[in-house]
């Protein structure tokens, strides 16, 4: 029985539309998965908490995706959705930060000596803790840029800031660490 208004026609299209929605969402969530991941782990430095988060990401764009009026934007689009998501996950769990040795292990070139890979894991620790201490914009910057590998371009949009802005922000806070890196190595 056909729903009033439906043809025969109308519905082998919906039930066609659906297959064809879900391929399509399928496709962008392979392309973008590691990106968003790397982005929110990045934020919060906790496994389990990314893959939550990341689910969250992503179910939030498949119900939303139809709203998305130009698929051009999707990145920026799905990029802004974890950046809320993760935001929301801060205020909810007054961010607590864990560093995951597990993903520590993963860092470190397999090849490296004992003595290199206690350093590496050192100066990641290092570089993640020095950073929680800058501001949540300057965070969420070097997160988009270096985990998501996000262009200038697409951050700004993101953060709702100039490009320009964008350099100049990740100019000074990376000369910041630096400094800091280097105080810290020489205490």
């Amino acid at each position: 029985m056909l729903t009033p208004g439906l043809t025969d026609s109308d519905t082998t299209g919906a039930s066609t539309a659906v297959p064809r929605r879900l391929k399509q969402f399928s496709e962008r969530y392979n392309e973008y998965f590691p990106r968003v991941f790397a982005y929110i782990y990045a934020r919060v430095h906790n496994v389990h908490v990314t893959e939550d988060l990341v689910a969250d990401v992503f179910e939030r764009a498949f119900v939303k995706a139809n709203t998305l009026r130009n698929s051009d934007a999707f990145s920026t689009w799905l990029f802004t959705i974890a950046r809320n998501v993760i935001i929301s996950n801060g205020r909810k769990l007054n961010r607590e930060t864990i560093v995951d040795p597990d993903i520590l292990k993963e860092i470190a070139p397999s090849s490296a000596s004992v003595e290199g890979e206690v350093i590496s894991r050192e100066d990641v620790r290092t570089i993640a803790m020095l950073l929680h201490e800058f501001p949540q914009r300057e965070q969420d910057i070097v997160a988009l840029k270096f985990d998501a590998e996000l262009p200038n371009a697409q951050i700004a949009k993101i953060m709702d800031v100039s490009e320009v802005n964008i350099r100049v922000i990740l100019f000074r806070t990376l000369r910041k660490l630096r400094e800091l890196m280097t105080a810290h190595a020489g205490s």
